[in-house]
């Protein structure tokens, strides 16, 4: 079964406009990368200032390889790179055991 990977991304109030742009921006980023399989950019509703990137992978080896080639290559950078729109961030790891979809 995949992988899922979780980044819990806090975002101040004032943040969120840049940080849902950056990402429409890098649409089609991870899409192309081996073991891909799936993403949604969660926002919060209510209660919270945390962002939730989701991601799902084949398996380890994927993410790990997609993490260490071009995601680092595209979040390194010089001077003129742009602050982070999150002060904070933590990864969560989760092994899919059991999944569903809609009936047709």
């Amino acid at each position: 079964m995949s992988i899922v990977k979780i980044n819990v991304l806090t975002v101040p109030a004032e943040q969120r406009e840049v940080l849902e742009q950056r990402f429409a921006s890098r649409a089609g980023a991870v899409e192309g990368s081996d073991g891909f399989e799936w993403f949604e950019l969660l926002r919060p509703l209510e209660g919270t200032d945390q962002y939730l990137v989701y991601t799902r992978w084949r398996s380890e080896e994927d993410f790990q390889n997609w993490m260490n080639g071009s995601m680092k290559a595209a979040h390194e950078g010089g001077a003129d790179r742009p602050k982070p729109a999150a002060t904070g961030s933590t990864l969560w790891s989760f092994e899919v055991v059991q999944q569903a979809a809609p009936k047709n």
